[in-house]
């Protein structure tokens, strides 16, 4: 997939947890930035599999600090 179209989706994710527009940034951490709690973690998960059809494991989702590591990731499973 096209990183370009993988950004989008991802920020189109972000969107739908409530996370505003203007504090969609690469280097933006989930906890610190971005506010995430347990809810926004398990919606921003359930989202983004099913937005592109991924399965996330444990092991990788423990891993994603930043919303670069979330797009690294979708662009080495897709």
């Amino acid at each position: 997939m096209e990183n370009k179209t993988t950004r989008r989706t991802l920020y189109k994710v972000l969107r739908k947890t409530g996370v505003s527009r203007d504090d969609i940034e690469l280097d933006a951490s989930f906890q610190e930035d971005l506010k995430f709690d347990q809810l926004d973690w398990t919606l921003f998960l359930f989202y983004l599999e099913e937005s592109f059809n991924i399965a996330i494991e444990d092991d990788q989702a423990i891993k994603l600090h930043q919303v670069k590591d979330s797009l690294e990731l979708l662009e080495n499973i897709a």
